[in-house]
This record gives structure tokens, sequence and C-alpha cells, in this order.
């Protein structure tokens, strides 16, 4: 006669199987974790956000969709607002945009009044020059010390330049005085700046203006010598960092060549890799895997430039919205767009991105919040749970199945084990991920046909199971987002099936995850998203 407990197994693995064979329905899917060493590692703080100074004139394609949004006219008396900033507890909030460039700075002596950014179609970004008070400073840095926000400023690279030729280029040294005069009222009033940022989208061709990479590294040791000079009585010192800018690999070589081992802290670049706001076929670009992974080449070649050129700078992604130009209502800031986003973190990470950025926190159409009335739009969510789920050290893995199925695997954060996130693109096909951190397991090499896969998976399922079977079962927390009625367009994201949304008071919702038996595959239903914590999984790269 059986031992009770082996009875018991047998009874509960063929519940499995036959689950399986009658709920399942889709694919199975292997994920091999490689449990012997990090291959990369982001901050501690990887997810970072943007605010702008694009003022409520600023229009794409005949949408005006800045409204107060702009750093000088922001609502930072709304609770929503700083209730929403401190859930991250901290967030890294970079400040700037397209418009700081032409950005002077209220203290000092100034060559003009100090006058907001006013629509002009003849001058360079279409607008004047605009001006920030020390009055709007000062009420900024209350708001970012109250919401315990961790803020890099991008200075204005511009000023003392002069245009060229018709090509964008901009020549001459940078005039670093009305910068330094900024920095110094900043330190003399205590205000904490984690980085100080040069430039705008001025490097390789340029957005609207451009300086060479042989007067930009000039100038950014300028501004590193500037930095080194105001803070040598200060304990903490902000990072340089530049040029955010589109990735030239040529362009950025000479720059870190020529900026050497002291001037850069940190090397940073803009992603706007699905096209303009107004292209009809975004949502297509955003649900097709081989669309997605054309940015890989990038971030390897960015990580290689750095590898070689300045090891002693990290990579940042100091802005990303998808689509430029304001991004597009309804996807931008729906359901659909979380697919790119949390794929780009994902993959980014892998190169050993330490920072992203998106934009933006709030402005344009794709804002984390919405612009109006600041209540979270799904990807607001999305990057809180990756903020609370995904710890630095980032994990290499293996995935058998569709291409259509994107999977990330980090260390937990502040815990044990590990947190994978799973992406499932296809609109009809379920998926049923199967996980192990086992190297000699051959239930992860290669791809049997369907019928041989199926039987193949289960019964190495099976076998794998009654090997983590203790007499206390094991679990999992999963955390799964789907947009409402299953509408991608939808602005409302539900977790497990609850909807978040904000409680009376305007709290951020707590994000609960469902307690599931670990020695069950993870069903990914199609065009979802799932965040899994796998706390009973110990890989040997996250112990030490």
């Amino acid at each position: 006669m059986r031992p009770f407990h082996e009875l018991g197994f047998c009874i509960w693995a063929a519940i499995v199987v036959f689950w399986c064979v009658n709920a399942c329905h889709g694919e199975f899917v292997t994920v091999f974790v490689n449990a012997s060493a990090k291959i990369a590692e982001t901050d501690e703080n990887f997810i970072c956000a943007t605010l702008d100074w694009w003022p409520p004139e600023k229009c794409s394609y005949g949408s005006c969709s800045w409204v107060n949004a702009s750093l000088l006219n922001l609502d930072l008396e709304n609770p929503i607002f700083a209730k929403a900033i401190k859930a991250f507890s901290p967030m890294k909030i970079r400040l700037g945009g397209t418009l700081q460039d032409k950005l002077i700075y209220g203290v000092g002596p100034l060559s003009q009044p100090c006058h907001p950014f006013v629509s002009d179609a003849s001058k360079v970004f279409s607008f004047s020059k605009g001006c920030l008070t020390m009055d709007r400073w000062d009420k900024l840095n209350k708001f970012f010390t109250k919401t315990g926000s961790m803020v890099a400023f991008g200075l204005n690279a511009l000023y003392g330049r002069h245009q060229m030729s018709e090509d964008r280029l901009w020549g001459g040294p940078w005039n670093s005085s009305n910068a330094r005069n900024f920095i110094q009222y900043t330190v003399d009033h205590g205000y904490k700046i984690y980085a100080w940022e040069f430039g705008n989208e001025l490097s390789g061709s340029g957005i609207g203006a451009k300086v060479s990479a042989t007067q930009y590294a000039a100038d950014v040791i300028e501004l590193s010598k500037i930095l080194k000079d105001i803070y040598k009585h200060s304990l903490e010192k902000p990072l340089t960092v530049a040029p955010d800018g589109f990735f030239d690999l040529t362009w950025f070589q000479e720059l870190l060549q020529q900026t050497g081992p002291n001037a850069l802290n940190a090397v940073s670049r803009h992603i706007y890799n699905l096209g303009a706001g107004v292209d009809k076929h975004l949502m297509e670009k955003i649900l097709n895997p081989g669309y997605l992974s054309r940015e890989a080449p990038k971030f390897r070649q960015m990580q290689s430039v750095l590898q070689k050129y300045g090891p002693w700078a990290s990579s940042w992604v100091g802005e990303a919205g998808g689509a430029y130009n304001s991004g597009k209502h309804r996807i931008s800031d729906a359901f659909v767009n979380s697919f790119w986003y949390l794929d780009q973190l994902g993959m980014s990470s892998t190169y050993d991105t330490k920072v992203y950025c998106r934009q933006s926190l709030i402005g344009g159409n794709y804002g984390l919040l919405n612009t109006t009335n600041f209540a979270p739009n799904p990807d607001y969510y999305s990057a809180l749970l990756w903020h609370r789920l995904m710890g630095r050290g980032v994990l290499s893995i293996n995935t058998t199945g569709p291409p259509y199925v994107r999977a990330y695997a980090h260390c937990a954060k502040n815990d044990i084990g590990i947190t994978l996130l799973l992406i499932n693109l296809s609109n009809d096909t379920k998926i049923d991920v199967l996980v192990s951190s086992d190297p000699n397991s051959t239930m992860y090499k290669g791809r049997p046909n369907a019928k041989e896969s199926f039987i193949h998976k289960i019964k190495k399922f099976v076998a794998w199971a009654g090997m983590k079977t203790p007499k206390v079962k094991d679990y999992r927390m999963e955390y799964h987002l789907t947009p409402k009625d299953g509408d991608l367009h939808s602005q409302t994201v539900l977790l497990n099936g609850i909807v978040l949304e904000l409680t009376e008071n305007g709290d951020i919702p707590s994000l609960d995850p469902v307690k599931v038996d670990s020695g069950l595959p993870i069903p990914v239903a199609p065009l979802s998203i799932a965040f899994v914590s796998l706390p009973r999984l110990e890989i040997s790269a996250c112990l030490l």
C-alpha cells in the first residue's frame, strides 16, 4: 500500500494534468532562469518620469494636450499629484524637454526681462525664449521636498550660441554665466539636485538644433568644473549627465573620447521608436514583437560604446514617450501602451541601463497621469508595479515559445526570490508558463511538434513539481493586468480582475496580488501582462 503523501501527490498530479488538458487551451511556454550570475544591474530607483516646459499653446496635429501641465503652471497644491509621486518613495523626476534650451533663469544679471514662453512660429521650436522665476523655482523645490522626489534638472545648452547654417548647426561656446548663477542659487537655498543634465536633443542631427560633439564635449567639461567648484563644500555631489539626445554612434563616441573620465557620470539618450503621434499604425507597431525588438540593436550599441570609450559612465534613457509630438490619445494614455512601455523597461534593463525616464509624468497624451484631473493612466500602475517588484539584478533567461511572448526576470526587490514580467501579445492564445532554474532540464531545449510538446512538457512538469512538492505548499504572488471590458484603448486597467482607481480620499489604491500554488503553471491571458513574484525560487545570483 502506498504512503498517504505519495497517494496524495498522485491525485494532485492527475488534477494538474486534467486541469491543463481541459482548461488551458493555450500554449505552454517554458522560462529557464540562469541562476549563475546577473547580466546587468539597474539603479535602485530605475523608474523615472519627466516634467516639461511646454505652455498650453503647444499643439500637435490639432490637439492641444498640455493644458496646465508645464513646470511653469502645474498645480503644485493638488493632493492627487503629490500622492501619485509619493507612492514611489522615491521617484526620479527629470525636469526638461525641448524648450529647456530656450529657458533662462531669473537670477543674476539678465539680458532680457523674465517673461514666459510665447508662441512664435518664426522662432526655433516655434516659441520665444522663456524664463523661470526664482519664486516659481522655490515653489517647485518645496513640492519636490514634500514628495521626496529625486530631481534631475536639464540645463540650457544653447545659451550664448548662434545658428551657423541652415542645417540647424549652432556654434560658439556655451555661455555658462546664467547656469552658474542658477546652480549657485539652488545650492545656497539648500535645494537637493540628484543630477544636472546638459542640453536636450542637440546630438547627431539634432531636433531643431544641433551642436558638434567637439564643442559639446568642451562645454560638458566646463559644466563639470562649475559643479565641482559650487559643490566643493557639499557632502552630496550631483551627477553630470549628457547629452539627452537621440543616439548617434559616431557623435556619442566622440563625446566620450573628448570629455574623458572625469566629466560625465551618465550618458543619456532619447527614444521615440513608435513614430509620430499621428501615425495610424501605432497600435500595430506596439503589438508586433518584431517591431518592438528593433530597438535592441541601439541598446546594444549604447552598451558597447560605453564599455569601450566610457566605462566610468552609466547608461540612461533620459526621455522616452513611444510616439513623438505628444503621443496619441487613447493609445499613449491607454492600456495598449503598457505593452510597449513595460517591454522597453525590460529590454533596456538587460543592456545595463541604470535609469529610464518616461515622457511624461503629466502632460501631452503620453502622461502617466491624466492632464486635467491627475488620475493615473494605465502606464502609471505598470511603472509602480515595476518599481515595487523588480529589483536591481537583471537575470538571463531562455524562453521557448512563440514570438508574441515577451519575458524578463529580475531579482526580487527587497525580498528573496525573483520576479518575472510576462507579456502576451497574442490576441487569441492563452499561454501557460513553466519556470525552472535547473540548468540540466531538457524541458527547455528545442521545440518538438505541438502534440509532442504538450505531452512532453506535462510529463516534465509533473516530474519537476513532484520534486518540488514539500509538506507545506509553496506559493507565488501574481499580478495580472488587463484592460477594462477587454478594450485595449481603455484608460482603465484591472489588476487581477479588479478596477484600479483612486480611493475616495484620492489615495493610490493598494496593488494586491493573488496567492497561487507555485506547483501550477502561470496562466497569462491573451493581450495581457503579468508580474509574478516567486519568493521560493532561490537564485544564487540574487544572493550575492
